[in-house]
């Protein structure tokens, strides 16, 4: 796959043009630029209410910009977080939102099952069909957890876990879809140091297996100091004029 230097001669994977939002009279994002290439680690850097978790519902389909775009493969992202999810685009969300009661193995097939193709009928009445999908798609689950080293808590409900495994459980649902591009938003925030560590190789195992991955971190960014080299950076103006501290966009 596509890395490093390298990866720079390949065209864009994604691209954020002009993006902005507004809400009310109060600009959220304003002018963002930047482009994502296929095999990069690419973290977007700021202080806390800068826009960067806007920045990802925008290309997640949860927001609409208000002017800019987002293009993905040179086309441009629908605004809808489903129709965004088909085009291969995962996401992880700033506070874990796993499904408590589920057991791990049971959270990490519901983003296999976004790759699944069997029709309600077919589930419903348990047709061979079906079953072989979700003989496939459990072995996909188990692949997932097996990379986060987590295979021993398949069956343990997800909410009995220790918060930094949660954190990998909704990082293996993400990508367990198979995503071309995963999103994770703060994946180190409430981390201690050694999660932290497991975490930046786990990054960069997936980014390895061929899935480009943009990062939301504070400025507190936890894996600057897991010997991460930054090829670039790209200063963004922060959309608020009394900001304090600019944002940055910058490759790991």
């Amino acid at each position: 796959m596509t890395s490093g230097a390298g990866a720079h001669l390949a065209p864009p994977l994604l691209e954020v043009q002009g993006l902005a939002k507004e809400f009310g009279g109060l600009a959220a994002v304003r002018g963002v630029d930047f482009a994502v290439v296929p095999g990069q680690i690419k973290a977007l850097i700021g202080p806390n209410g800068a826009g960067k978790t806007t920045i990802f519902n925008l290309i997640a389909g949860v927001l609409a910009p208000t002017r800019g775009r987002v293009l993905f493969e040179g086309r441009p992202l629908p605004r809808r977080p489903h129709a965004v999810a088909a085009r291969g685009i995962a996401r992880t969300f700033q506070l874990v939102r796993l499904f408590g009661e589920m057991t791990v193995l049971e959270n990490v097939l519901v983003g296999c099952h976004r790759r699944g193709g069997a029709g309600w009928a077919a589930c419903a009445f348990r047709t061979r069909a079906a079953r072989e999908e979700e003989a496939r798609l459990r072995l996909r689950a188990h692949a997932v957890l097996n990379l986060l080293g987590l295979e021993g808590r398949a069956e343990t409900p997800a909410a009995a876990l220790p918060y930094g495994e949660q954190r990998l459980v909704e990082v293996g649902r993400a990508l367990a879809m198979e995503p071309k591009l995963l999103l994770l938003d703060e994946p180190g925030a409430g981390l201690n140091r050694d999660e932290q560590a497991r975490l930046a190789g786990l990054i960069r195992t997936i980014r390895d297996g061929g899935t480009t991955v943009l990062l939301v971190v504070s400025e507190d960014h936890p894996l600057d100091d897991r010997n991460a080299s930054f090829a670039e950076e790209h200063v963004l103006r922060p959309a608020e004029a009394d900001a304090a501290r600019a944002e940055g966009v910058r490759e790991l």
